[in-house]
């Protein structure tokens, strides 16, 4: 007896020792590997010692195929939507305001979109809207609101460049995807300043400024002109591409970069100085209030009589007519060709947009944007959403932003769209319009 406890004991020692040794056996979560992270460091892709990989779930926690909202299945976590509830997507558009008609005419796309598929995974959608204001303020207050929300899977907007700067960052580092429809800055999807969970289907304004300068030197024939912004990431950088292009593609003459404020009202003493060196052409991508007033003005300064007025998409609404009180007729106005190919636009998309609008037609250029881009995350969803037993969905956050950005040949109403690393995601085709007896008319490209 004697002889058989002290083996025991010997046994006993024996498996101590082997367990303190580095290296036996397998390490558990509290003993990572030395090419694992440690606890107190996990790499992005790592999940923490508190949260078991998805490939080795523990035995009391949901496993790959069924993540909670509690533990995250990536970097920036999921969401889970129980069985019979709503995906929550968010929507951040200019909605109040003189350029309400930009943002409700997105909106209504995004409602047309919802209305033609009631379902997405075998759940319904809600949104949260938010009025971007058009404006970085409004930006940042509308993602701050919806990054609050831990149930929003992706928003669609902002309506505003300057809004969707603040947006993208604050959106980005939350794990949130914005897709806009209708930013067209070209800062936001540039390398060096591109936020990583940003999209847009919108056109980049590198294209629209190089048409713009094409059609004033190569149709119009001009080889003088001077450009106005409003110091908005939209206006400074698409003035800038057009008169960077008349210069270079058209051996053109820049007379003037001029800038004003938003909320200026008296452009008379700077309309006067730009018409001391005689213009052509004269380019300003502004919006409705302003660009009325610009307008008009320009219409009564003495040595414009001659000038060819143009502007862009920004105020390509007849909210801008009204505004010019008739002095926009036979102005300029670059912006999206509206011309779609294929049946869907003409024979569901317009009368959904009359019925959930109220309007005889489209009041801004933007509404089948926000509706491709509403249908890419309908689309996202379903590819990467995992259906619990329980008969919940789980997004991540990270999947569903890859796969976004990994769009490539999408059929959509505004073209086929492949999205670049930097969310440059458009089928980009850019008309010129005439206003003719105060409506738009397309005038150019001719035969397209």
């Amino acid at each position: 007896m004697k002889s058989m406890k002290l083996g025991s004991v010997a046994f006993a020692m024996m498996l101590a020792a082997m367990a303190c040794t580095p290296g036996a056996g397998t390490p558990g979560p509290g003993s990572p590997a030395a090419s694992q992270p440690t606890s107190s460091e996990p790499a992005a892709s790592q999940p923490t010692s508190s949260e078991p990989a998805a490939s080795e779930p523990s035995s009391s926690e949901p496993a790959a195929s069924e993540p909670s909202a509690s533990q995250p299945t990536g970097e920036f976590g999921s969401v889970t939507i129980a069985e019979g509830e709503a995906i929550q997507l968010g929507t951040a558009m200019v909605v109040t305001g003189a350029n309400e008609a930009l943002g409700l005419d997105s909106l209504y796309g995004v409602q047309v979109a919802a209305q033609l598929r009631p379902e997405v995974a075998g759940h319904p959608v809600d949104f949260n809207d938010q009025d971007d204001g058009c404006s970085a303020e409004g930006g940042q207050t509308a993602a701050r609101a919806l990054a609050s929300d831990p149930q929003i899977v992706a928003v669609i907007g902002t309506s505003c460049s300057s809004a969707g700067v603040p947006a993208a960052e604050i959106l980005s580092d939350a794990g949130i995807v914005l897709i806009s429809s209708s930013n067209t800055a070209p800062s936001l999807t540039a390398p060096d300043t591109h936020e990583p969970f940003y999209l847009r289907t919108a056109h980049n304004d590198t294209i629209q400024g190089e048409a713009m300068a094409r059609f004033a030197c190569e149709e119009l024939e001009v080889t003088t002109a001077a450009t106005i912004h409003d110091g908005s990431p939209y206006a400074q950088q698409l003035q800038q591409v057009f008169a960077d292009q008349f210069v270079e593609l058209c051996d053109g003459t820049i007379t003037a970069q001029e800038a004003i404020n938003v909320g200026d009202t008296d452009f008379r003493p700077l309309l006067t100085s730009i018409a001391a060196d005689s213009p052509e052409f004269l380019y300003y991508p502004i919006f409705v209030a302003e660009g009325g007033l610009m307008t008009s003005q320009a219409r009564e300064t003495t040595g414009l009589e001659d000038t060819l007025l143009a502007g862009s998409d920004g105020i390509f609404t007849p909210d801008f007519l009204d505004a010019a009180g008739g002095a926009a007729e036979e102005m300029y106005l670059s912006g999206p060709d509206l011309e779609y190919e294929g049946g869907l636009y003409a024979d569901e998309f317009l009368p959904a947009y009359a019925d959930i609008s109220g309007e005889d037609a489209p009041i801004s250029v933007f509404h089948a944007h926000a509706f491709d881009a509403t249908n890419m995350i309908f689309d996202a969803i379903e590819a990467v959403g995992v259906e619990g037993e329980d008969g919940s969905l789980t997004i991540d956050r990270q999947a569903l932003r890859d796969e976004l950005f990994a769009t490539s040949g999408y059929e959509g109403i505004t073209g086929t769209l492949t999205c670049n690393e930097t969310g440059d995601c458009a089928d980009a085709q850019i008309s010129v319009s005439q206003v003719q007896d105060d409506a738009f008319v397309r005038i150019w490209p001719e035969g397209e």
